[in-house]
C-alpha cells in the first residue's frame, strides 16, 4: 500500500469551500429583500451549529431533520450535520400529513429545524411525532418573533448563540451515513434512501465535472430545486466545495422574484424541474425587456424530460444551454446527462441534430453502470428501438431502502429503476416512461412522455398529461389532457392534428381533455397518478365507449367545460 487511505468525508470538501473563498456570497432572498453572509460566516455558523447538536447529545448516526427552503441556514446544516457523523433528514415540506407523520416516525427523528412559515404545517402533526424532542425554528430576520404551538421549540439564533464556533470534525468511516431521504409518489409508505459519505463525495465531484454540470468556483449557483428533495441535486454540495457563489429563492420561487433573484446576482447556472423553466419562460416572453439575462449560461433541467421546444428557446432566445438531466433519489440522485454538445463528433453536427441528442435522456455519469433487460433479465440490443426495464449500480446508487427491505427493487447488485426504455448506438438512454406510465395498445407500447412533450411543443400549450384509459378492445388508449396559456385559443382537433404530424393513427390520443391546472407530485413533476384518480372519479369514459349502456357521460370537474374548443 503506497497511498494515504484517508477516509472520503464530506467535511473535508465543505470546508476547502470556506478556505479558499472565505468572502465568497451565500445570497437568500427574504421578505425584506436579501440575507448575505460568506463562506466564512458560514463555517463559523456551522461549528456553532454543531457544538449545540452535541450538547444537545445527539450522537453518530441520529437523525437530525430539516423542514425548510432553500437559505443559508439550511446550508448550514448541510455542513454541520454530517460533520459530526449524524444523519440530515431533508423532509419534503410538500407531502400530506399522512406521509410526513410516517417518515419522521420511520427516521426517528429527534429534533426538526423548521422555518417559521412552514410552522402551521407542522403544528398539527406534534401529537403524532412524540420521538421528536425539540424543534429550532428559524425566523426570518427583521420579522416579528414567531408563536407557536410546537412544544419545545426554541429560535434558531438563540440555539446557536451560546455556543463558540471553534471544532474539529471528527474522522470516521467514509461509508458511514450522511443524509436521508424519502422517495415521493410510489405506492404505499414513502421510501428511504440513505446517502453515505462516500457515496456523496464521489456524487459532488462527478457532479462538478466539464461534462456534467460543469461547475466551477467562479460559477454563481442557484438551486430552484428544493434542498429537501434528493439534497437539491447535490448542487448545495459541489457550490460550496468549490466556493461559488449561491444564490437561493427560500419560498419565492414564483417566476417574478426567481428571475429578479437570477438577473440581480449574475446567476450563471442554476436547477429545477421543467415546470419551473416554463413558468420564467412564460415571464420573460411577457416583459422580454425587464431583465439582463447575459450572465446565465446554463440551466439544468430534471424531474421529468423537458419538452424539446422548451431547449430550444432557451437556447435560440437568450442562448441559454439547458441540460437534460435523469437521475432518481436512489441514485444521489445524479445518473445521466445530455448536452447540446457532448461529444467531440458533435462539433460537426447541425444545431437540429444537436438538440435531437439533447432530447434523450443522456449519457452515463462517469462512475455509474447501466442496461437494458427484458422480463427474463436478459441484456437487449443496443439500437435504440429495443425496449426494456432500466438497471443502474455504481458508488452512489443505493442497495436497499432503508429498514423497508423491497427485495423486488435490487437484483444481483443492480437497483431495478421501474423506467422502460433504450440505449442507442450512441450509447444514449432513451427512457420512453414509466413502465406505469407506459400505454399498452392492442400489444403496442405507446410512450406518454414522447405524447406530451410533443403536445407541450404546439403554440398555446401551457402544460399536457398523457393518461391510458381502459379499452375492451385495445386494453388501453392514450387520453391527453391540456393546459392553455394564457389567452391561447386551442381546440381537440387542432392538439390531434399537431399529434398526426408525428405519430402513427393508432399512438394519437382517442381524446383531449382542456383543464386550468394539472396535479403535481411534492417534487414539482406530473402527478399521473392523481390525474388517473381524478378521472375515474369522474366517470371519465373514452369516446367510443360512451355510448354503451349505463356509461356516464364525462363531465370534467375541474374544466371549464366540456367542449373540445375553448378560449383560455
Amino acid at each position: 500500500m503506497t497511498m494515504q487511505k484517508t477516509p472520503l468525508l464530506m467535511s473535508r470538501l465543505l470546508d476547502r469551500g470556506a478556505w479558499i473563498a472565505p468572502d465568497e456570497e451565500v445570497v437568500t432572498l427574504t421578505g425584506g429583500g436579501t440575507h448575505r453572509q460568506t463562506y466564512a460566516d458560514t463555517r463559523r455558523r456551522a461549528g456553532q451549529l454543531a457544538n449545540g447538536l452535541l450538547d444537545l447529545g445527539i450522537a453518530f448516526g441520529d437523525r437530525v431533520a430539516s423542514f425548510m427552503w432553500n437559505g443559508w441556514r439550511h446550508l448550514e446544516l448541510y455542513q454541520a450535520v454530517p460533520s459530526i457523523g449524524a444523519v440530515l433528514h431533508t423532509v419534503n415540506i410538500r407531502l400530506g400529513a399522512g406521509d410526513l407523520e410516517y417518515i419522521i416516525n420511520h427516521a426517528e427523528d429527534r429534533i426538526i429545524f423548521v422555518d417559521e412559515d412552514l410552522l402551521p404545517i407542522l403544528e398539527p402533526l406534534a401529537p403524532a411525532i412524540p420521538r421528536v424532542e425539540r424543534f429550532v425554528v428559524c425566523g426570518e430576520p427583521g420579522a416579528e418573533r414567531w408563536e407557536t404551538s410546537l412544544p419545545n421549540a426554541i429560535d434558531y439564533e438563540d440555539f446557536i448563540g451560546g455556543y463558540g464556533d471553534a471544532i474539529e470534525w471528527p474522522e470516521f468511516d467514509e461509508n458511514a451515513p450522511l443524509g436521508l431521504c424519502y422517495t415521493s409518489g410510489t405506492t404505499g409508505n414513502p421510501k428511504g434512501v440513505m446517502y453515505t459519505h462516500r457515496s456523496t463525495y464521489l456524487h459532488t465531484m462527478a457532479e462538478a465535472m466539464t461534462d456534467t454540470m460543469g461547475l466551477s468556483a467562479t460559477d454563481c449557483a442557484c438551486a430552484v430545486v428544493p434542498m429537501f428533495h434528493a439534497m437539491g441535486w447535490g448542487l448545495p454540495f459541489a457550490a460550496a466545495m468549490l466556493g461559488a457563489k449561491q444564490a437561493m429563492p427560500h419560498r419565492f420561487m414564483a417566476p417574478e422574484p426567481l428571475t429578479g433573484l437570477i438577473a440581480s446576482e449574475g446567476v450563471t447556472v442554476s436547477a429545477g424541474v421543467p415546470t419551473i423553466w416554463q413558468g420564467v419562460r412564460a415571464h420573460l416572453e411577457a416583459e422580454p425587456e425587464r431583465y439582463d439575462l447575459s450572465a446565465l449560461d446554463r440551466l439544468v433541467c430534471g424531474g421529468s424530460a423537458p419538452p424539446v421546444s422548451l431547449i430550444r428557446w432557451y437556447w435560440d432566445v437568450h442562448r441559454i444551454e439547458m441540460i437534460h438531466a435523469w437521475g432518481m433519489t436512489e441514485m444521489n440522485p445524479l445518473g445521466t446527462v445530455s448536452r447540446r454538445i457532448a461529444k467531440r463528433s458533435h462539433l460537426a453536427l447541425d444545431e437540429d441534430a444537436r438538440f435531437a441528442n439533447v432530447a434523450k435522456t443522456g449519457l452515463l455519469s462517469p462512475g455509474l453502470e447501466m442496461k437494458i433487460v427484458d422480463e427474463e433479465f436478459r441484456p437487449v440490443r443496443q439500437d435504440g428501438k429495443s425496449l426494456g426495464e432500466l438497471l443502474v449500480r455504481g458508488p452512489w446508487v443505493c442497495s436497499e431502502y432503508y429498514h423497508d427491505p423491497q427485495p423486488e427493487k435490487f437484483r444481483d447488485g443492480w437497483l431495478v429503476t421501474g423506467d422502460i426504455a433504450a440505449i442507442d448506438a450512441e450509447r444514449y438512454l432513451v427512457i420512453a416512461d414509466r413502465s406505469k406510465d407506459l400505454v399498452k395498445s392492442g400489444g403496442e407500447w405507446i410512450s406518454s412522455v414522447d405524447l406530451e412533450n410533443h403536445i407541450a411543443g404546439l403554440e398555446g400549450v401551457a402544460q399536457a398529461a398523457v393518461v391510458a384509459q381502459p379499452h375492451p378492445k385495445w386494453d388501453e388508449r392514450p387520453v391527453a389532457l391540456v393546459v392553455p396559456a394564457p389567452g391561447a385559443e386551442l381546440s381537440e382537433g387542432g392538439v390531434l392534428a399537431h399529434c398526426a404530424k408525428q405519430f402513427a393513427k393508432w399512438q394519437i390520443p382517442d381524446d383531449v381533455l382542456f383543464r386550468d391546472t394539472l396535479p403535481l407530485t411534492a417534487t414539482g413533476k406530473l402527478d399521473k397518478k392523481a390525474v388517473r384518480a381524478e378521472l375515474e372519479a369522474e366517470g371519465y369514459r373514452l369516446p367510443d365507449l360512451r355510448g354503451e349502456a349505463g356509461a356516464p357521460a364525462p363531465v370534467p370537474a375541474f374544466a371549464s367545460t366540456p367542449a373540445p374548443a375553448r378560449t383560455a
